[in-house]
C-alpha cells in the first residue's frame, strides 16, 4: 500500500520533524554518532533556530543538511519533503507548475526543486546490470519524418538509449549517435560480462558476442519480434509509456534535460515493486548524497 497524504503529514508535521529525519538518516538509523569535534560516540541535541545539532559532550555543531540538496535552499524542509512525496506517489512525474501550485513557491523555485530531485534519481541508478538485458534506442521530441535513424529523421530530436534488466532496473542515456563506439562505451561500463543481451538488428551491436556477452538479435525489418529468449518487447513498451508520460505530464522536454526526466522514469520503474518504500528510499538518498555524479556519456 502506498504512502498516503494523511500518513505523510502525521509523520512530518513541520520542519523540525523533517530535520530530525535527515539527522537520523545521516546517523545510519542510530541514536548516536561519532563526533567530528571530540571523537566521542555521542548523542546529539537539536539547536533551536538552526538546522543544526550539538554534541552532548563538547557542544560541537553538526549541520546535517550540508552536502544535500537542502543545504543552500531557503525553501522549507517540509516543502522539500512534500515535493519528494509527490514525486514518489505519482506514476508519471510532477511538472514544475504542479509543484508551484502545491507548495506555494515561485515557478523558478519549483523548477529547481524538481531538477534537484531528478538529479538524485540519476545518481541512484543501478551501478551495473546483470542477467538478461534488453538494449534499444528511441527518438524523443520533434516530429517524425520517415523511418530509420538517418540525419533527416533526427532533426529536432534526441536519441535516448536504454538498457533494461528483465525483472530489474534500467539505465538510460541521451547519446549523440548510435555508432558502435558510442553504445559500446555504455554497455561495457553498465552491463556485467557474461550477461545475456537482446537487441534489434542494429549493426552497432554485432560485436557483443565476441566481448564476453551472450548476444542475440531480432530483425524488426523482417518483422521478426522474438527469437528464442531474445526480444526487445519490454524496453519498447517502456519507451511507449515514457513518451506518453512526457506528453501527458510535461508536454515537451528539451534534449538538454531529457537525461534527468528519463532517469526519473527509470528510477520509478526500478522501484516499481517497492511502493511503500519509494519515499524513504528517495529521502534517505537525498540526506546522504554528498556529490551528484555526471552521466558517463
Amino acid at each position: 500500500m502506498a504512502f498516503t497524504v494523511k500518513e505523510f503529514f502525521k509523520r512530518f508535521p513541520n520542519d523540525a520533524a523533517c530535520l530530525d529525519a535527515i539527522m537520523h538518516a545521516r546517523m545510519g538509523g542510530q541514536d548516536r554518532m561519532s563526533c567530528p569535534g571530540c571523537g566521542a560516540d555521542a548523542k546529539w541535541y537539536r539547536i533551536e533556530g538552526r538546522r543544526a545539532y550539538a554534541c552532548q559532550f563538547c557542544g560541537h555543531h553538526y549541520y546535517p543538511c550540508v552536502g544535500t540538496p537542502f543545504e543552500d535552499s531557503r525553501t522549507s524542509l517540509l516543502s522539500w519533503f512534500y515535493a519528494m512525496f509527490l514525486f514518489t506517489s505519482s506514476r508519471h512525474g510532477v511538472p514544475a507548475k504542479e509543484l508551484e501550485r502545491q507548495l506555494g513557491v515561485t515557478y523558478k523555485t519549483a523548477w529547481r526543486m524538481g531538477h534537484q530531485l531528478r538529479k538524485l534519481m540519476v545518481a541512484e541508478e543501478p551501478e551495473q546490470l546483470r542477467g538478461h538485458i534488453e538494449i534499444d534506442e528511441t527518438l524523443v521530441g520533434g516530429k517524425q519524418h520517415g523511418a530509420g535513424t538517418g540525419k533527416g529523421r533526427l532533426k529536432g530530436k534526441a536519441i535516448l538509449m536504454g538498457l533494461l534488466e528483465r525483472d530489474g532496473g534500467i539505465v538510460t542515456r541521451v547519446v549523440p549517435n548510435v555508432k558502435r563506439e558510442t553504445v559500446s562505451k555504455i554497455i561495457y561500463r553498465k552491463v556485467r560480462r557474461g550477461s545475456h543481451i537482446s537487441t534489434d538488428e542494429l549493426p552497432s551491436y554485432d560485436h557483443l558476442g565476441t566481448r564476453g556477452y551472450k548476444h542475440g538479435a531480432v530483425n524488426h525489418r523482417s518483422e521478426e519480434w522474438v527469437r528464442g529468449t531474445h526480444h526487445t518487447n519490454s524496453i519498447e513498451g517502456l519507451w511507449s509509456r515514457l513518451k506518453a508520460s512526457i506528453r501527458g505530464t510535461h508536454i515537451h522536454v528539451s534534449a538538454k534535460h531529457l537525461d534527468k526526466y528519463a532517469a526519473e522514469f527509470g528510477w520509478r520503474f526500478s522501484e516499481r515493486g517497492r511502493p511503500d518504500e519509494m519515499f524513504d528510499d528517495l529521502f534517505v538518498a537525498a540526506s546522504k548524497r554528498r556529490k551528484l555524479p555526471q552521466l558517463d556519456v
